[in-house]
């Protein structure tokens, strides 16, 4: 029977951009599909800053509370999640890193004076003091943590209601690590999404039962094959990161979301380039997983909800920014319900197998938005959540004065 399709979530990687553009989604699909509830489905499999969203889904929390928490800093104090957490200097590693260089440098010393080895040896053992991570991720486990502590809520795989899977990839073996299953679900959710999202360079490898793991995202782009292996009738999946297509890019000098028009990527410098070939990369793997899926599971319907490759905002967006912050999501929102629009009769057709329906009146009302202007609230709010809001003012209005230059 169509009421009985399960449904299954998959959620890909993408760091702050990548959590922003699904919040986004995630809350189009919930308004504009009958039926589905996002926060309620049979099994979720998230990686990296997809992990943070699968592992709140699985905990019962709608993609509109985590909207309130993540975007606007607002809803239960337990539940504000503050975006300083991600870039909080990783002091202990500096600290461990330090107290070893005196050993290391005496063995740079020894492989290089003594045995007369070359230079580029000798440097090689002297990165070994370097930190393996700029940033600490111990406080958004902390956040986490606490979060799932509330009532009605778990950071224990095996007593949530649905399935959850968080992948990791195994930093000495380069295996998948797939947090949630059996034999792997003795972790705590909190410390799995730590370690999934754990990306080389930014944050250090996170150590569970002796052993190192960093972010999931390494071994595939989206992990679907763990829900489709589950038998689910119905996968979502999204990926925020697509490469971008430049030779679309609108002919106006500015975009909406303030930053100038790139006619080439090359003039972008480095960074860009960086960021179009990282892009390229995970979305041709992506790709072809995908078509696997098509052939090894012809029995389940796939849903794949991404950004226009032709979306400069999306490729130009600064997600560390209070007030884009809250602008991406929008754009994410209103994107996929365009996406929505212009594949209705075919995604009708597929939904209606499984007892869903578009909702034409939530569809078509384009007044709809995603960040509604509130009612300030009384006086007596907690200090925290008014510090916190009081920061995205200052921050707003520092970007802001910065722009011209």
């Amino acid at each position: 029977m169509v009421s009985r399709s399960r449904i299954g979530v998959a959620l890909a990687g993408g760091g702050p951009l990548g959590a922003i553009y699904e919040l986004g989604a995630l809350c189009a699909l919930d308004e504009a599909i009958d039926g589905l509830d996002l926060a309620d489905c049979h099994a979720y499999v998230g990686v990296s800053a997809g992990g943070f969203i699968a592992a709140a889904l699985a905990n019962g929390m709608s993609p509109r509370e985590q909207c309130a928490s993540f975007i606007e800093n607002e809803g239960a104090a337990h539940d504000i999640f503050e975006p300083s957490l991600l870039v909080r200097p990783a002091w202990g590693e500096f600290a461990r890193r330090l107290a070893s260089l005196p050993r290391v440098a005496a063995q740079a010393l020894w492989v290089g004076a003594l045995q007369r080895r070359s230079a580029s040896v000798t440097l090689e053992h002297l990165a070994r003091a370097l930190p393996t991570g700029l940033f600490s991720n111990t406080g958004v486990e902390a956040q986490l943590r606490r979060q799932f502590a509330r009532p009605g809520r778990s950071n224990d795989f095996r007593e949530l209601r649905r399935k959850l899977v968080l992948v990791a990839t195994d930093l000495d073996s380069g295996e998948s690590a797939p947090f949630g299953q059996t034999g792997w679900d003795a972790v705590p959710i909190s410390q799995a999404v730590q370690a999934s999202s754990a990306l080389p360079g930014l944050f250090p490898p996170v150590e569970i039962g002796g052993r190192y793991y960093v972010d999931g995202a390494l071994k595939k782009t989206l992990h679907a094959s763990v829900l489709l292996d589950e038998g689910v009738d119905l996968l979502l999946c999204l990926n925020p990161l697509v490469p971008f297509d430049s030779t679309h890019s609108p002919r106006h000098r500015v975009l909406s979301s303030g930053e100038p028009r790139i006619p080439r990527l090359v003039d972008g410098g480095l960074p860009v380039v960086l960021s179009q070939t990282f892009r390229t990369l995970i979305h041709s793997r992506l790709e072809l997983g995908m078509k696997g899926y098509e052939r090894s599971h012809p029995g389940t319907d796939i849903l794949l909800f991404e950004p226009d490759h032709r979306d400069a905002e999306m490729f130009l967006a600064n997600t560390f920014g209070y007030s884009q912050r809250r602008w991406l999501a929008e754009h994410a929102y209103r994107l996929t319900r365009e996406q929505l629009r212009a594949q209705r009769p075919a995604l009708s057709a597929k939904l209606a197998r499984h007892g869903l329906a578009l909702n034409d009146a939530v569809l078509d009302d384009h007044h709809r938005s995603l960040l509604r202007k509130q009612a300030r609230r009384p006086a007596q709010r907690l200090p925290s959540a008014v510090a916190v809001k009081r920061l995205e003012q200052v921050l707003d209005e520092l970007e802001a004065a910065l722009a011209p230059a």
